[in-house]
């Protein structure tokens, strides 16, 4: 009988602890596949915004309130972006969003 308590606690052990790993991998995998569709969508937005004939997005500046057309960087940040500016960062959600004012 003693054998058989100690065989039942180990494959119980041994099954929590596999369950245990499979939940581990399954929110891994779930945050992973949410963070790729985001990224999706953004380059999504970001890619339909109009362009010139170089190749940059024509989008209208939050900052000065003018007409621009800015190469996107690898994050979709126009050239002209200035980091921890309001209006800027603004800008960039804009882009992310598929808002952004454009010409």
């Amino acid at each position: 009988m003693a054998d058989r308590r100690r065989l039942e606690r180990f494959l119980r052990s041994k099954l929590e602890q596999a369950g245990t790993q499979y939940a581990e991998v399954r929110r891994s995998a779930d945050g992973q596949l949410e963070e790729a569709r985001e990224a999706y969508r953004v380059a999504r937005n970001a890619r339909s915004l109009p362009t010139d004939d170089a190749g940059r997005a024509k989008i209208v500046c939050r900052r000065f309130a003018e007409k621009r057309a800015a190469k996107l960087d690898e994050e979709f940040r126009p050239a002209c972006y200035e980091a921890d500016h309001p209006d800027c960062e603004g800008c960039v959600e804009d882009v992310h969003e598929g808002r952004i004012e454009t010409w």
